[in-house]
């Protein structure tokens, strides 16, 4: 089942949204607004977060709340790599907890925390163990990043490679499993603390590791999980299918969506980390993902949007509600 949506991902790190088109974020926080009111049209009982700070910033959390954007949201989420590329220590988890809670008075998860195991996989194995101590206490949701290593042939989600030098190589070496299947010492630690702690893996479009990462998580005693579904992705072939196949897949896990990655065809620049031209196009596209997977126990569905006269689902019954809303989902696919 679908407990929370998130919205975005890392919103203020480069790697995921433009700093260079929106650098006061205005146009995030429209975004937010825009897509948090369309969840919650749809399902007034769905956690709405807001995308994990990655650094974790209190300023840039203010502005956010300036804009409007926390009424949008239940939930603030922060991201931490202190083993690998922020610059405070491990043990500074709770300090860094308690920055956020000073400026909010909404809870904060931890959506995303890991350590690689680039230098040592023991460091990992001692680093999990020790995360786990110092943020069980402070934050109701934590997840381990991530069950597989990064396959090297995939490439890295950053738009900061050369700043990061030799560190860059630590993105593959982030999961507790190596890319040739076999698990690290790491794996062992985090089976005693999986009742507690989810994990976030991120599934590529069509992923060939989506039923053995269930297989693993079934088997580690994993409750929550937290991934993905990318709006760029919804108009690929058979988006719909794969995303069908994906949320059943993890149907007996709580998880955490994240809506995230702009259409190159409907950013303001062609290119998944730009604004959209038009935010509600993004909530149109929560809206429908959340209408698909996590309805509301009663009330009318959202139309499948259509692409050249094909329907992506079968029909469903049209709430005149949402009625400009399935205008705007099936004209975007008829551009794309």
């Amino acid at each position: 089942m679908i407990e929370a949506a998130m919205i975005w991902n890392e919103p203020n790190n480069k790697s995921h949204w433009d700093p260079a088109i929106d650098p006061d974020w205005s146009l995030f926080a429209q975004h937010v607004i825009a897509a948090g009111d369309a969840i919650r049209d749809v399902n007034p009982h769905m956690t709405r977060v807001l995308g994990g700070m990655s650094p974790i910033d209190p300023h840039w959390l203010r502005r956010m709340e300036d804009y409007g954007a926390l009424d949008a949201v239940d939930v603030v989420a922060v991201h931490g790599f202190p083993l690998d590329w922020n610059l405070w220590p491990l043990a500074a988890w709770p300090d860094k907890i308690a920055e956020i809670k000073a400026v909010t008075d909404k809870p904060v998860w931890v959506t995303e925390v890991g350590v690689s195991s680039f230098g040592a996989e023991e460091v990992q194995a001692f680093g999990l163990e020790r995360t786990a101590q110092l943020l069980k206490p402070h934050a109701e949701r934590v997840f381990w990043y991530s069950l597989f290593d990064l396959p090297v042939s995939w490439g890295a989600e950053t738009r900061h490679r050369e700043a990061e030098g030799s560190s860059y190589y630590r993105h593959f070496y982030l999961g507790l499993i190596r890319e040739d299947g076999t698990p690290k010492p790491a794996l062992d630690t985090y089976a005693q603390h999986a009742a507690d702690i989810g994990l976030m893996q991120w599934f590529h479009f069509e992923d060939p590791r989506l039923d053995e990462a269930v297989e693993w998580m079934k088997r580690l005693g994993t409750r929550r999980i937290r991934t993905g579904l990318s709006w760029a992705d919804s108009f690929r072939s058979n988006a719909v299918d794969w995303f069908d196949r994906q949320m059943e897949a993890l149907a007996d896990f709580d998880v955490t969506v994240t809506f995230c990655f702009t259409p190159q065809h409907l950013g303001v620049a062609p290119h998944h980390t730009s604004p959209a031209r038009d935010p509600q196009g993004f909530a149109d596209f929560c809206a429908w993902m959340i209408d698909r997977y996590a309805p509301a126990a009663s009330g009318t569905r959202i139309a499948a949007p259509v692409v050249d006269g094909t329907a992506f689902a079968a029909p469903a019954e049209l709430s005149t509600l949402h009625f400009d809303r399935d205008e705007r989902l099936s004209a975007e696919r008829s551009v794309a």
